[in-house]
């Protein structure tokens, strides 16, 4: 009887076995066709010479990722890229946290306002984000430019200059990703014990310090998510306003490392330039995270680790 019972266990660990893997059989198919195939395909690419168009592809080996190595406007790409990172993590990580930490703790009426009024933005397309702050921030007609002139200043041409066009372009960015990172991050300070607030009030401890030695460490976890989103959504959603608004101009002042793969491939056909590119990219970002999670993570806090 025994000996009955333990097969039937069996058996029936091994239905549930098969059962379990047949459900993540069509998530695990949709992540390989979009996700691992492409990316194989992009290192196969990347040791090709090949314009999208002929019928034939040159094998040149590593000649791609030298070429991108050499040329200049890689590295001004990069350059643009990390611009656009620091400009972003200081609007949707630095600004968001704060933005969070007051609201929580020093807003007691129409909080609800607030937090609608900031999220309101991530259900707008950056399509008409675009539109609107090109019109907005028109250097003419728009209406910055007009109360500007009132008081005797101007604009400048922002999509002509190679340093406003970055400003602009993750402005209009962090203006669709911000309410997003904003209400993450006032959920989890509204997870913190009020109580440890209001101990270190009555101690009259400043609030720079309770935001940096409470709020911040105890909301760590939520903080790294957020900061690391703000990378990657960030950088993939600029995309959009660079497209509209510069194409990649003035003299590649406003691309970054995805459009500038996407220029080189569907632009300038040269699909293997853009794959090696793209993989250098890849190989950048994944040195970060490794080293991210190495030595931040040791300093995250979780409530209940």
């Amino acid at each position: 009887m025994q000996v009955v019972t333990s097969r039937s266990k069996k058996r029936f660990v091994h239905k549930q076995s098969i059962l379990a893997y047949s459900l993540l059989l069509p998530s695990v198919a949709i992540i390989a066709m979009f996700m691992f195939w492409p990316f194989l395909y992009t290192i196969y690419l990347s040791f090709f010479d090949w314009n999208m168009i002929s019928l034939t592809k040159n094998f040149v080996g590593l000649q791609n990722y030298i070429d991108v190595l050499k040329d200049p406007i890689t590295y001004k790409v990069l350059l643009n890229t990390a611009l656009y990172i620091l400009i972003l993590l200081v609007f949707n990580f630095t600004i968001s946290y704060i933005f969070a930490f007051v609201l929580n703790f020093f807003v007691g009426k129409m909080d609800g306002f607030y937090k609608s009024a900031f999220f309101l933005p991530s259900f707008i397309s950056l399509v008409v984000g675009s539109i609107l702050f090109t019109w907005l921030l028109n250097p003419v007609s728009g209406p910055v430019a007009i109360v500007m002139g009132w008081i005797g200043l101007s604009m400048p041409i922002w999509s002509k200059s190679e340093g406003w066009i970055i400003v602009v372009i993750t402005l209009i960015t962090s203006w669709k990703i911000f309410g997003y990172n904003f209400i993450l991050l006032y959920a989890s300070i509204n997870g913190i014990s009020r109580e440890i607030i209001e101990a270190a009030r009555l101690d009259n401890v400043p609030l720079w310090k309770i935001f940096f030695h409470i709020i911040g460490p105890m909301s760590s976890a939520t903080g790294i998510y957020v900061f690391i989103i703000t990378i990657v959504q960030g950088l993939q959603f600029s995309f959009t306003p660079i497209k509209i608004i510069a194409q990649g101009g003035p003299n590649y002042a406003s691309s970054n490392a995805i459009y500038h793969a996407y220029h080189e491939a569907f632009v300038l056909y040269r699909t293997g330039h853009s794959a090696a590119l793209s993989i250098l990219t890849m190989a950048i970002f994944v040195v970060l995270l490794i080293v991210e999670f190495k030595y931040v993570e040791r300093g995250i806090y979780y409530e209940n680790k």
